[in-house]
Parts: C-alpha cells; sequence; structure tokens
C-alpha cells in the first residue's frame, strides 16, 4: 500500500460531518482559494508520509466515520484507494471536502478520482468563494458548496444533496 501526505489527523471533530468524526488533512491543494481557512495544506511535499496502515490504526482506534479533507483530497486519490478500499471492507462512513466541482471531476476526473467518488458516502463539492462565506452553514463555508449524497447521486445519475 502507498504512503499518503498527511498534515494532521483530528480525532473526535465535529466540524467535519454530523457526529464525531476522524478528520485526515491531506497535503496538497491547487486552488489556491482567497481566505482559505487552512492556506499551509496547499504545499504538496508538506506534513508527512502515513501509511494506509497507521491511518487505519488510528481510525479503527477511535472508531469514528472518517472525514477527507486538507489541502483536497482529490489531489490525492490514487494514494487514496488503497485506505478507502479497507473502510468500505469494514463498513466506514466517509465523507470528503474537495475545491473541484462534482461536474468538474465526472468529465475531466482521471479514472482514479472517479474511483475514489464511487467509494465516499458524501462529497462537500466547490471551491470556498469568500463573498459567499456564510457562517451559519453547517459543514461548508460558502453557500455555493454543495453537501452531495454520493451513493444516491451516482445510482440515480443526478445530483442529490445530503439531507441529515
Amino acid at each position: 500500500m502507498s504512503d499518503l501526505r498527511v498534515l494532521r489527523i483530528v480525532e473526535g471533530t465535529s466540524v467535519d460531518g454530523p457526529g464525531l468524526r476522524t478528520s485526515i488533512y491531506l497535503a496538497g491543494c491547487a486552488h489556491h482559494c482567497p481566505l482559505c481557512h487552512n492556506p499551509q495544506s496547499w504545499d504538496f511535499n508538506g506534513g508527512h508520509l502515513t501509511s494506509v496502515e497507521e491511518l487505519l490504526k488510528t481510525i479503527e482506534y477511535n472508531e469514528f466515520p472518517v472525514t477527507l479533507s486538507g489541502g483536497d483530497p482529490l489531489y490525492s486519490a490514487r494514494p487514496l484507494i488503497p485506505l478507502l478500499e479497507q473502510l468500505k471492507e469494514r463498513n466506514i462512513n466517509v465523507w470528503c471536502y474537495t475545491g473541484f466541482t462534482l461536474e468538474h471531476l465526472l468529465i475531466f476526473g482521471d479514472k482514479y478520482q472517479r474511483k475514489l467518488l464511487e467509494m465516499i458516502d458524501v462529497l462537500v463539492d466547490g471551491p470556498f468563494i469568500s463573498q459567499y462565506r456564510d457562517t451559519s452553514l453547517r459543514f461548508r463555508g460558502s453557500v455555493n458548496q454543495r453537501i452531495i449524497d454520493m451513493k444516491t447521486t451516482l445510482r440515480e445519475g443526478r445530483i442529490v444533496l445530503w439531507d441529515s
């Protein structure tokens, strides 16, 4: 299994999806959204290399659902696939944040990005746009970002928003 560039792991967070979650912040983002809350994540060489096995130990210890954030996890889609395969085998719910839109990923994404989309439960998509910032929103920073139920979206062939 391949290693991932991880900036940090936040165990037991409640801001990156419903309930307590293990959030994994990956290094690397080329979106460079103005007023990004995590610009230190832009460096693709940031953080430290972490194996899938190490991540699984932390995830299993916490027994929480998982959120992938960053940076942008879709830039690390290929090395994320082995982790997602393990999480799906364990029936662990996975949320993923990306600055890409789902439409962009479906049209222009590579085979690893598209495979990752099939393996996650919820995708929070779209760049953070400071003019559309709204601090009252749950689990997203600006109103243009969507919380997409990926299983239903792929099954129905249309975008279905997540409903808590």
